[in-house]
């Protein structure tokens, strides 16, 4: 499902986040990526989100090269994923249930339509009872799972998840966890980029190392 080949990105200024990353990933497979800060984890998420464009190489997804993309296309390519980023990015103007509903309101889907999806996403993390308040009066925890019921609200096939329980107790980074493995049960492929050995820990999936912006064996 995703593969890239010889991927690269220099950012402005010269810093090479990545160098020539080359990886294949299969449809409903769970994956971390990990390495120390700074190693270049999330722009490879980035990348392969279509988030950022990189310098030279190839992100393909479904054997579609997405850096060859128009720029009116990437929104559309961008259905298929679903993001938690690591600075959450929640609108603290809007309730809950507003934060969750925002990516089926840009897809254009009726208002019906729109309640019912808001309400199932919550309903999976727990937070369905807390669908009015405002985020800003969640946990850490909470706000983390409001970012994963936005993120799979649009039932995407990737959800890229960008140090997840980086902020959180051992108890809530367990429950995160435990919801990527659910979601994944069911088809979903999942990457996630972690610098904490003890996130993975028995969870028996495959682990791509980089370090410097290069992978490691």
């Amino acid at each position: 499902m995703i593969k890239t080949e010889k991927l690269s990105k220099r950012y402005p200024g010269g810093f090479q986040a990545l160098k020539n990353i080359s990886l294949s990933i299969g449809s409903g497979e769970m994956v971390f990526v990990t390495g120390h800060s700074g190693a270049g984890k999330s722009t490879l998420l980035k990348l392969i989100g279509g988030l950022e464009s990189p310098t030279s190489g190839t992100v393909e997804i479904n054997g579609q090269d997405i850096t060859k993309l128009s720029q009116s296309a990437i929104p559309f390519l961008r259905r298929n994923f679903g993001f938690v980023f690591q600075d959450l990015k929640l609108l603290f103007d809007r309730s809950v249930f507003d934060n969750v509903a925002l990516p089926l309101i840009i897809s254009g889907l009726p208002r019906s339509e729109i309640a019912k999806r808001v309400r199932a996403a919550l309903d999976k993390v727990g937070l369905l009872q807390r669908e009015k308040v405002n985020p800003v009066s969640l946990s850490g925890g909470e706000q983390q799972r409001l970012c994963i019921a936005r993120a799979v609200v649009n039932k995407p096939a990737i959800l890229l998840a960008d140090e997840p329980t980086g902020n959180l107790d051992p108890a809530y980074a367990a429950d995160i966890v435990a919801m990527f493995k659910a979601f994944n049960r069911v088809g979903v492929t999942v990457i996630i980029a972690t610098h904490d050995p003890a996130m993975i820990e028995g969870l028996g999936a495959r682990t791509i190392s980089i370090e410097a912006g290069e992978m490691t064996l």
